[in-house]
């Protein structure tokens, strides 16, 4: 809906005290991980995830008025659009074309795989539509990215939001910590671990984490892999945003569908910014400077869901996302080394 010039400054007035308390708690999270940083080595707990924590522990201790619920729907909801379209810049056509379609099918086949298997563990689990979806496409492709791109395309409530990003964050950085651990066990050399943290670790920082103690030669592959996971989030969030228009439709009523409903703007965005960075029409000063900016926006949207979260609804459901979160990794892991061993990569 357009607002136009005579209302944008009461408009602009009704957001700002909710934009002003996710900017705080946006602000204070990234403090946290600053100081994580700097005195532990690494921020064991990253923005988007303290954003989350510290937006709930406000929730819980403070419930905000009235004044506050503008602000806060639209970073939850309209910020994180803007965050996930601008992730298409990252994206390059040419990177993926030079490492040939066998590893780009590997991976895609990874991922489909991945993510029809977690699905029917958290439904078998007992979770509803919404958290299973999530909490799939988390697992199977980039954690708390994924997440957050799928959840406006399903309409998930951000309790299911939070609850999955929480259980997924504190699981990422137990795999971080183990993953070493696995490369004797499964007899991998670096290549191949690489390739395997690359399959199965959730963000670009943590294949980082996990494959640097290895080898100069698993960071590479692991980082390439990892690139090539991101890159199947722009299909997947489509091929939902066309399942979800076919639900929706069916139960509002079978006239033409509607293009904007069935493709969102901001998949759209995601799908136009990925092409003109691979036509090279984007210059890599844009490219260094949007990554940031969609990421502060991405921790505006968290912590705006985390002032949504009533945390005993997500205490309620703790045992069951858990036991989901663990049991599609495992099956993550093994679809992954059934499918290296398959793609040939010693």
């Amino acid at each position: 809906m357009m607002i136009s010039l005579r209302t944008l400054p009461s408009r602009l007035q009704a957001l700002g005290p909710g934009l002003a308390l996710t900017a705080a708690v946006s602000v204070a999270a990234l403090a946290i991980e600053h100081v994580e940083a700097s005195f532990l080595g690494r921020a064991w707990l990253d923005g988007v995830v303290l954003a989350i924590l510290l937006g709930v522990a406000v929730r819980s201790l403070w419930r905000p008025g009235a004044i506050f619920l503008p602000g806060v729907t639209f970073s939850a909801r309209t910020l994180l659009e803007v965050a996930v379209m601008l992730l298409g810049v990252s994206i390059s056509a040419s990177v993926v074309a030079a490492q040939g379609m066998t590893l780009l099918v590997g991976v895609a086949v990874v991922v489909a795989c991945a993510i029809l298997v977690s699905y029917g563990i958290g439904r078998t689990m007992g979770l509803d539509r919404g958290m299973a979806i999530l909490i799939a496409c988390g697992n199977s492709i980039c954690g708390n990215s994924a997440i957050a791109a799928t959840a406006p395309v399903i309409h998930a409530d951000g309790e299911d939001v939070a609850s999955a990003i929480a259980f997924t964050a504190v699981l990422g950085v137990v795999v971080v910590l183990t993953l070493p651990l696995l490369m004797p066990v499964f007899g991998l050399s670096v290549t191949q671990y690489g390739v395997f943290a690359g399959l199965t670790v959730y963000a670009v920082p943590q294949v980082l984490a996990a494959t640097a103690p290895v080898a100069a030669a698993s960071v590479q592959m692991g980082t390439l892999v990892k690139l090539l996971r991101v890159l199947m989030l722009g299909p997947v969030v489509l091929v939902l945003s066309l399942l979800q228009s076919r639900i929706d439709g069916a139960r509002i009523d079978a006239g033409r569908p509607n293009l904007r409903h069935m493709v969102p703007w901001f998949i759209l965005g995601f799908i136009g910014l990925g092409m003109l960075r691979s036509a090279g029409l984007i210059p890599d000063v844009v490219v260094a400077h949007t990554a940031p900016v969609s990421g502060f926006l991405t921790v505006l949207a968290m912590a705006a869901l985390g002032l949504g979260v009533d945390v005993r609804s997500v205490a309620r459901a703790g045992m069951r996302v858990t036991a989901t979160v663990v049991l599609s990794l495992a099956a993550l892991g093994v679809i992954s080394l059934v499918a290296m061993r398959l793609m040939g990569i010693a």
